[in-house]
């Protein structure tokens, strides 16, 4: 139980809290004339001026209710439990307060542990005092009680199911980068098997034809200097990954040639056509896997999530500095997870931002749903 305790108070803050967005400020937009007419409208509100006042107030705590919770709640806490002094004991009743569980529910999304420890506590003296000093019943305690722990336990349940979901993002990623290490690691195995190929032939015609030997040193010269880079770019991004073992897929490694094979048309009636543009040739091994892989990841969810589509378009064209990837298809939008990118995106975004690419996806022009991929033709690794 002490550990239990000790693990929930030193719990850090999740990160990348929203910063304050439009719809916090139409939030209080509409809390302020809300106050405001609740306290024309109610006949037996007490205090009335002092009431809409002090609701009207606490109203802007709402903006950082995710970046200091913990501050917001203390605020509004400490205010409301202040005001029965000047009222003779009797509390605010302004049904728009309720938008203070907010900011419960903000604390335990977005505080850390100490925080949301320090803010139970709040709440809890702030309840005791009220019943201590006959301002509120035991029933009424009772349903101030099942009202703070629903607001607490929703901030919480969002704040665990986040994590996992960061999780298994970070999973999709963590094997992402490890495949394409994996392919780097293989072009780099290429290029020293013919050095050292070109190295036994230049030996072997030294004696006898100097300058065979002359050139077979120029290929190793080259090969060395293309292993060094792609073996660069395999460091950056193996310093950036988890150390722990993962499963990776160990299938051959695949390359602008092996888009046709996605081409054709499946049981469903799915049409997949295949188009290639511009000067493919020598393009580097990682940006080709790169590019066949987000093809075969987009053309995959197609038939998977795009409902009554026939036709899948695959379309890449390259020129001197980039590879340009685009696939889109004619189904419907419905049920496409654009809100909440899936992992098949996740991937396809982690691989293409290694590559010091981009990735993109979303409804086409018409209809359907359109995944854009650029790469850099000479790529570097970040």
């Amino acid at each position: 139980m002490h550990g239990l305790m000790r693990s929930v108070w030193k719990e850090p803050p999740p990160p990348g809290p929203p910063a304050r967005v439009g719809r916090d400020w139409a939030l209080v937009g509409v809390l302020v004339p809300v106050a405001v007419l609740e306290g024309f409208l109610r006949p037996d509100l007490p205090w009335r001026v002092l009431a809409v006042t002090v609701t009207v107030a606490l109203v802007p705590t709402l903006l950082w209710r995710r970046t200091r919770p913990l501050p917001m709640l203390a605020t509004v806490f400490g205010v409301t439990s202040l005001v029965p002094l000047l009222t003779g004991g009797a509390p605010l009743e302004t049904y728009t307060q309720a938008y203070l569980l907010l900011l419960v529910y903000a604390l335990f999304r977005w505080g850390s542990g100490r925080a949301a420890v320090t803010g139970l506590a709040l709440m809890l003296v702030s309840l005791g005092l009220s019943i201590a000093v006959g301002r509120v019943g035991p029933a009424d305690a009772v349903a101030a009680g099942a009202v703070l722990v629903a607001a607490i336990a929703l901030g919480t349940a969002f704040r665990y199911r986040s994590r996992a979901r960061q999780r298994e993002l970070d999973q999709v990623k963590l094997l992402e980068r490890e495949q394409l290490a994996r392919e780097l690691h293989d072009t780099v195995a290429h290029h020293v098997s013919a050095m050292a190929i070109r190295a036994q032939a230049g030996l072997a015609t030294a004696a006898s034809r100097p300058d065979s030997a002359t050139e077979a040193l120029r290929v190793i010269e080259a090969e060395a200097a293309r292993a060094l880079a792609e073996m660069n770019a395999m460091v950056r991004v193996l310093r950036r990954t988890d150390p722990t073992p993962r499963p990776v897929d160990l299938a051959p490694g695949r390359d602008i040639g092996d888009l046709q094979r996605l081409a054709g048309r499946d049981p469903s009636g799915l049409t997949v056509d295949v188009a290639l543009s511009g000067d493919l040739d020598d393009l580097p091994p990682a940006v080709a896997a790169a590019i066949y892989r987000v093809a075969q990841e987009s053309v995959t969810n197609a038939r998977r999530h795009a409902r009554h589509a026939t036709r899948v378009e695959v379309r890449v064209a390259a020129d001197a500095t980039s590879v340009r990837l685009r696939v889109s298809d004619d189904g419907e939008d419905a049920g496409r997870p654009s809100a909440s990118p899936g992992h098949g995106l996740v991937g396809m975004t982690e691989r293409a931002g290694l590559l010091g690419g981009t990735c993109v996806a979303g409804p086409g022009p018409g209809r359907g749903w359109t995944v854009t991929a650029v790469l850099p033709r000479a790529a570097t690794a970040t």
